[in-house]
């Protein structure tokens, strides 16, 4: 086959690596830089420059990396994508899951969960594994665990055997046109499904009820009293008990909610309460994830960097019953900031903010009367810090929960997060 690489990064390069593998195939690279993020391989055709995605007529496939729109490539042949490819060869189930925030976390907890039953899990997606590094060792008795963004399933032309959708909301508005695309690559997880497959989504979500209505799968809407729910300090399926909430080290009812969310993908393959327990308990959290960095002067430090939507610091903001100092700010992707604004009414605390997105902010802030913030312009890791360690009160909480992308200050949200632990350390 004639086939063009599209985009040349991380992604891209798994998919020469993947596609290169048949001597067959007559593979170009086409990126929209002059110079890919990665080298191209010695001898390979290029199609480079800002106009690269137009002129990919004459290939039989067109191989998109995840953040590129399908409908910025021109072509006479066939969009294609990893995820797609993964989809059509895998020989094992697929639990996938989505949504704007959580996705990793529930992952990661439907993995642990099936681990301690005893199966065999691959965990893929951008928590985990490249899908297609690892698909020539799937075996059919295994099963995958898939965490899958709205860039991945975009243009999917399958779904998993269960799907998994959490709280949607306003984001990647700068990459989508609009909310309505993004809530429809999300709904492509689901939109495949048949009757034998299974959708958990969130009741709560607008979003999520939407994408359910459009599956024909078999739906669990959590949480519910009839499947996975919290009572009485503990984990429920049903009326069956299953553990203390202790069992969950994340803090957060949000990530309760993610436990939930799990506690439902998974209970087709694993419905053993000591499983289950010992699943949610040997998950420890993930980095940047209100992930606690030390204490110090009696003040603890969290780490919430992958919270870049204004619902994930909602939930690191109700996580607390303590007095808090929160970091707020960085690039701007079309979140609306009016029901955080609200929120924060309703806690006791400071926020500093920094970055593009920092007078959008204030002025959702000040719209609901809350004055309690300042701005720090150009803001580095070590003077937002030095300022939330300068405000912080004993027996209280600074967060860095953004609520927006991180660009612009930093390379990524693991960057952000990484310069803020070693600013906390260097108190």
């Amino acid at each position: 086959m004639k086939i063009a690489i599209a985009g040349y990064g991380v992604e891209g390069e798994a998919n020469y690596a993947y596609w290169s593998k048949d001597p067959a195939n007559e593979i170009t690279i086409a990126d929209n830089k002059e110079i890919p993020d990665r080298p191209v391989p010695d001898g390979v055709p290029t199609i480079l420059g800002p106009d690269a995605f137009e002129r990919l007529d004459g290939f039989d496939l067109v191989v998109r990396t995840a953040g590129l729109a399908p409908y910025k490539i021109k072509t006479d042949g066939k969009v294609w994508s990893g995820t797609n490819e993964f989809f059509a060869k895998c020989p094992a189930p697929i639990i996938g899951v989505t949504g704007s925030k959580g996705k990793g976390t529930t992952s990661s907890l439907i993995a642990s969960i099936l681990e301690a039953a005893g199966r065999k899990v691959w965990l893929v997606g951008n928590i985990g594994l490249a899908s297609l590094d690892i698909l020539d060792q799937i075996q059919p008795e295994n099963l995958v665990v898939y965490e899958l963004s709205s860039f991945q399933l975009w243009d999917a032309e399958r779904s998993p055997h269960i799907s998994v959708v959490l709280m949607i909301e306003q984001e990647h508005l700068d990459v989508h046109r609009d909310m309505a695309e993004y809530v429809a690559a999300k709904a492509n997880i689901a939109k495949f499904q048949n009757e034998e497959d299974l959708l958990v989504f969130n009741a709560e979500n607008e979003y999520s009820w939407s994408i359910a209505e459009g599956s024909r799968a078999r739906k669990i809407g959590y949480p519910s009293d009839q499947t996975a729910h919290v009572r009485d300090g503990a984990f429920y399926y049903g009326d069956q008990k299953l553990c203390s909430l202790d069992a969950l080290k994340l803090p957060g009812v949000h990530n309760q909610a993610n436990a939930i969310a799990a506690i439902d993908a998974a209970w087709e393959y694993v419905q053993d309460p000591a499983a289950i327990e010992a699943g949610l308990s040997s998950f420890k959290g993930l980095p940047h994830r209100l992930s606690f960095v030390r204490t110090v002067d009696d003040v603890e430090y969290y780490d919430d960097s992958i919270a870049t939507t204004p619902g994930s610091a909602i939930a690191a903001l109700r996580a607390f019953d303590k007095p808090k100092v929160i970091i707020l700010g960085g690039s701007f992707k079309g979140s609306d900031f009016n029901e955080l604004a609200k929120e924060m009414t309703h806690h006791d605390v400071q926020a500093i903010l920094i970055g593009d997105e920092a007078p959008t902010i204030a002025e959702a802030l000040r719209a609901v009367g809350f004055e309690k913030f300042e701005i720090i312009e150009n803001a580095t890791a070590e003077a937002f810090t030095q300022r939330a360690h300068e405000l912080a009160k004993p027996g209280s909480v600074v967060l860095l929960s953004p609520s927006a992308a991180s660009f612009g200050l930093f390379k990524n949200y693991k960057d952000r997060g990484e310069q803020f632990v070693a600013a906390v350390n260097a108190l």
